[in-house]
């Protein structure tokens, strides 16, 4: 094994631009979802009330800014192809992988829709602010911080599971799913 050193997917490997950009979402949304849990049991008084909810927010935002990025990336550089397995499975992975994004997505939206509910702009740490729709609906905040949670605790759950099935891949199925998502590639002589 040894580290792919290309930035591009090719044929039969992840390139480590595609991997690094997985990995950090991954971390971030791992651990966007315990803060969101927290930010829900802070009062007015509690000192993180100020805190939390600006880190949950911009990181929030960053996970956003990673997804278009990674749908660029994917339109401009094909992930490499599939390896063998049978077709059923494959079909599984191809509707969590869109499901995974499609979580993600309206995650991310109804967020952005609970935090700008009052009209006010979303500040990205302090580097610069993300302004709020010019309309609201109707209790736009409850009923994107039930959509939030939804999503959220289905993304979270549904990712538990893609993780299950990597480490699956590895330790049953003894293929190199895992090692692709690393960036490492089999050498050959």
């Amino acid at each position: 094994m040894a580290l792919n050193h290309k930035l591009l997917n090719d044929e039969t490997n992840y390139g480590w631009g595609p991997v690094l950009m997985h990995w950090l979402m991954a971390f971030a949304i791992i651990g966007l979802y315990p803060l969101g849990l927290y930010i829900e049991a802070l009062d007015y008084y509690d000192p993180a009330y100020r805190t939390v909810p600006v880190w949950h927010k911009s990181i929030g935002l960053l996970v956003a800014a990673a997804l278009l990025m990674r749908f660029v990336w994917r339109l401009a550089n094909k992930p490499p192809r599939p390896l063998p397995q049978p077709v059923r499975l494959q079909q599984i992975a191809h509707v969590t992988h869109h499901l995974l994004y499609l979580l993600l997505a309206t995650t991310l939206i109804s967020g952005y829709l609970i935090s700008t509910a009052d009209g006010r702009a979303i500040e990205l740490f302090s580097w610069f602010s993300i302004p709020a729709l010019p309309f609201a609906f109707e209790n736009q905040e409850d009923i994107a911080g039930e959509v939030h949670f939804i999503t959220a605790t289905t993304l979270i759950s549904l990712a538990t599971l893609h993780a299950g099935a990597a480490i699956k891949h590895h330790f049953i199925d003894k293929d190199s799913t895992l090692k692709r998502m690393l960036a490492l590639r089999e050498e050959h002589s």
